[in-house]
């Protein structure tokens, strides 16, 4: 992990930045932690930016309740709340792209904008199985029974191959714990349900990206995530796959920060 997080209520997190600038918020996808973002941050100095854990995840505890979309929103609003912060851009990315939306819709006070970066929407039936069936084997045969495949669908064959920051993802997956991660990956095969079909509930600038070849939050999927809100922007980023945001931060940088000028 990147320097000691400071803590609350069990969240892990970090917030660096000038005082009275806007503020920034990042958050995570499954079996990840908030140093995902590490390489894209430093772009981001001129704004308050706070990253932090989901619960069960890098240097959080796990939550007491069983987890759900709500329980991820409330985690940031709670913790948003201790920093004295009334509201922010929040990015998330994958299952942090379904908590943000979750997020404006149950705290739409404190949201500013959304970023939603290579998070899945409506998947049709068998991709639906697929997913479900991932997240069961998480809960029967623990937090590294579906990694070696996930690497294939995160990156790029010449990123793999190199060795460039699989021993991170490793490493996070290997920080998780074990009913966490299990909740949360059924929390993400799922959670699209509640999230399909709410046109125009949220109404916050909105930019969604994703990559061409991301197999599991298609660009079809990111398309469709913003015809439900209001003024969305799209951006299908080519070529990168799902853990894009690591293999080539400077695409996502970019476009987020002309997004953000924007607001």
């Amino acid at each position: 992990m990147s320097k000691t997080p400071q803590a609350f209520n069990g969240t892990a997190f970090r917030l660096t930045g000038p005082v009275d600038a806007p503020v920034v918020v990042f958050i995570h996808g499954l079996g990840l932690c908030r140093d995902v973002f590490a390489d894209m941050l430093p772009a981001f100095a001129r704004f308050r930016v706070l990253s932090y854990d989901l619960y069960g995840h890098g240097a959080s505890e796990p939550h007491p309740s069983t987890a759900s979309l709500t329980v991820y929103a409330d985690q940031l609003a709670a913790l948003m709340d201790h920093l004295g912060i009334a509201q922010g851009h929040i990015v998330g990315f994958s299952i942090g792209g379904m908590i943000n939306r979750r997020f404006a819709l149950n705290h739409s006070d404190k949201t500013a904008s959304l970023v939603i970066l290579n998070s899945p929407h409506d998947r049709g039936s068998e991709a639906q199985a697929m997913v479900e069936a991932r997240a069961k084997s998480a809960r029967n045969q623990g937090v590294y029974s579906t990694f070696e495949a996930a690497l294939e669908r995160w990156f790029t064959a010449g990123y793999l191959a190199s060795g460039t920051g699989v021993e991170k993802v490793r490493a996070w997956r290997n920080n998780v714990d074990a009913e966490s991660y299990a909740q949360a990956a059924w929390v993400l095969a799922n959670g699209v349900v509640e999230l399909t079909g709410r046109y125009k509930e949220i109404n916050v600038p909105t930019l969604v990206i994703t990559c061409e070849n991301d197999s599991g939050s298609t660009a079809a999927m990111s398309h469709d995530i913003a015809a439900e809100i209001a003024s969305a922007e799209t951006i299908i980023i080519p070529k990168l796959q799902h853990l894009g945001l690591m293999e080539d931060p400077d695409v996502y940088t970019k476009p987020i920060l002309d997004f953000l000028e924007r607001q």
